[in-house]
């Protein structure tokens, strides 16, 4: 089974490399969903780590619904993250109605061309998943992340599984959100191929903080929880 990490910087993602994960999804600011990392960000865990990274482009917190300047922002951060070697695209556009949007959806896949395409979680705000798979497929998507439109993905995995069927093994349905190792092994006995979460941990952001800062945290990667998600899937 493919393990991704949603990895929040280079930290999580040094962390899910060394825990032994298949490959990462890279972002920032998981507490919105997560946004487009920055190039700088990109570029580094490129050049450290040998993990497979597919990167999230999505420019802003919010609905999936973008303008045109957001569009060309999302491509522009495609065609770098295709002139650095990234190995897939994390991304999606609805339209107003909660449906695909075929023609934006159409622009990030060629612009992807030569990388994976994953379609991420706007699809658990689809109101037509039956046409929208139809669609995703016709479209050459490599994968769908999805919580089976639940919170958590195991409360999701009816849908889950009658999205792997209607897929036929022509798109990859890759069950993520709050998977642990209590209820990771029943993905696999439900037999997809791949499962993605965070394994995150929260740590005081700065023991000097004071005034403003003093009860912020960030959140990493925790090597420990991701170890024992595979061992249970051994």
């Amino acid at each position: 089974m493919i393990i991704e990490i949603c990895a929040n910087g280079f930290e999580s993602a040094r962390i899910a490399q060394n825990a032994g994960a298949d490959r990462i999804e890279l972002c920032t600011d998981l507490s919105v969903g997560g946004l487009t990392p920055s190039h700088g960000l990109i570029e580094k865990v490129i050049e450290k780590l040998s993990i497979p990274v597919h990167v999230l482009i999505r420019p802003r917190s919010g609905d999936f619904v973008y303008s045109k300047k957001e569009l060309d922002t999302m491509l522009s951060d495609i065609a770098f993250c295709k002139e650095l070697g990234c190995s897939g695209i994390v991304s999606g556009v609805l339209t107003s109605e909660n449906t695909i949007d075929e023609k934006a959806t159409r622009q990030l896949i060629e612009a992807s061309n030569g990388m994976e395409f994953t379609f991420h979680r706007a699809f658990d705000c689809d109101v037509d998943i039956v046409s929208s798979i139809k669609l995703l497929i016709d479209l050459g998507v490599t994968r769908l992340l999805s919580s089976g439109q639940q919170i958590k993905a195991i409360d999701g995995i009816e849908l889950l599984n009658k999205m792997k069927l209607l897929s036929k093994d022509q798109l990859q349905i890759m069950p993520g959100s709050g998977i642990n190792a209590e209820n990771a092994p029943d993905f696999k006995r439900a037999g997809f191929k791949a499962i993605h979460f965070s394994a995150t941990k929260k740590a005081n952001l700065s023991k000097k903080a004071s005034g403003l800062f003093a009860n912020e945290v960030i959140g990493t990667s925790d090597r420990l929880e991701i170890e024992r998600i595979i061992k249970t899937l051994a």
